[in-house]
């Protein structure tokens, strides 16, 4: 089958499309035939050689594919071949076909094209873990998202929008990208580059009460006015560390306002602990993907073998919103 084929680890030099061999379903796997997937930050972690898949998952780059169901394992039911179906993948979506757990599967609605659909596993069911299941998002509290424009943060601000519609947020954003994120709904936007501590901002904006909750992958730059930005019993859930893993804490703050920090990924999470995210996602969130409520924001489709360009895309940060990689046509 064709795929992504990495030489070595580095830049985008060392991404090639070869041959690979077609994967084949566990009793309690399907076989998709991809028609698309989209580009995610840990894609380009793991081609630099620090982000491994977990042990048993392809090694073939692509956390997430939306395709039509070819192959079921032995023990699969209630799907059947040809449905048209999107998922999370431990790896191997870079490819014309990929092995995914059944418990993982959501139906594609018929609204939605396969390109939207290849946005919505990773980024989406990332958002809704963490700002919904984890950080608990109440309809009228307020939060803020960093990294305006990326897929998380575009699909943050899109379920707090149909989710929690009396939520308020405010988010840290690229100056060129700010009008773009004001457009979504944002109360408040930060530029980041001017900005680097934007507590005194969120106090002034939230009348010195703080904010309820903080999705932040930033890490340890972020740390202290993070923390100096929560409400009493706010909640901070780092899901990344693109700044660096050490930074110092005021315990004594967080304990006298009962601030909760919370470690958060979703690739490494046992499968059926993904399969009881999947399933609160589907009964929650996926219907307003349905009722076109959510429409995922695609920046741009590459085909496959435009994959470097794909890459380098979002190494720039050119993006707004997701990049999707065009496997076939179905």
């Amino acid at each position: 089958m064709k795929a992504v084929l990495l030489n070595g680890f580095g830049g985008i030099d060392v991404l090639k499309v070869g041959e690979a061999e077609k994967p084949a379903p566990k009793e309690n796997e399907v076989l998709i035939r991809v028609a698309a997937t989209s580009i995610n930050r840990p894609d380009l972690v793991q081609r630099e050689g620090k982000y491994p898949p977990p042990p048993g998952d392809s090694e073939i780059l692509g956390l997430e594919v939306a395709g039509v169901i070819e192959q079921l394992g032995s023990k699969v039911t209630g799907w059947k071949v040809g449905d048209r179906v999107m998922t999370l993948v431990g790896g191997g979506g870079y490819a014309e076909y990929a092995v995914a757990y059944a418990e993982h599967l959501m139906p594609i609605p018929a609204n939605m094209s396969f390109e939207q659909a290849a946005c919505v596993c990773e980024s989406y069911i990332t958002a809704f873990l963490n700002v919904f299941m984890i950080g608990g998002l109440q309809d009228g509290e307020t939060a803020i998202f960093h990294g305006g424009g990326g897929g998380v943060n575009t699909a943050a601000i899109q379920l707090s929008n149909a989710l929690t519609p009396n939520s308020k947020y405010i988010v840290t954003v690229a100056p060129d990208k700010e009008a773009k994120v004001k457009e979504l709904g944002a109360s408040l936007t930060v530029n980041f580059r001017e900005v680097s501590d934007f507590s005194d901002m969120v106090k002034e904006f939230t009348n010195k009460k703080g904010v309820n909750l903080i999705l932040d992958h930033v890490g340890a730059k972020y740390l202290s006015p993070n923390m100096n930005s929560l409400a009493y019993a706010g909640r901070l859930v780092i899901i990344g560390v693109t700044s660096g893993i050490k930074a110092e804490l005021n315990l004594a703050l967080m304990m006298v306002k009962r601030q909760q920090i919370i470690g958060s990924v979703l690739r490494s999470r046992p499968v059926s602990e993904k399969g009881e995210i999947v399933k609160e996602f589907t009964g929650r969130a996926l219907p307003k993907f349905a009722d076109g409520s959510i429409v995922p924001i695609i920046y741009k489709v590459f085909p496959i073998d435009e994959i470097a360009e794909a890459h380098k895309t979002m190494e720039e940060d050119r993006h707004f919103g997701k990049i999707v990689l065009r496997i076939a046509d179905l």
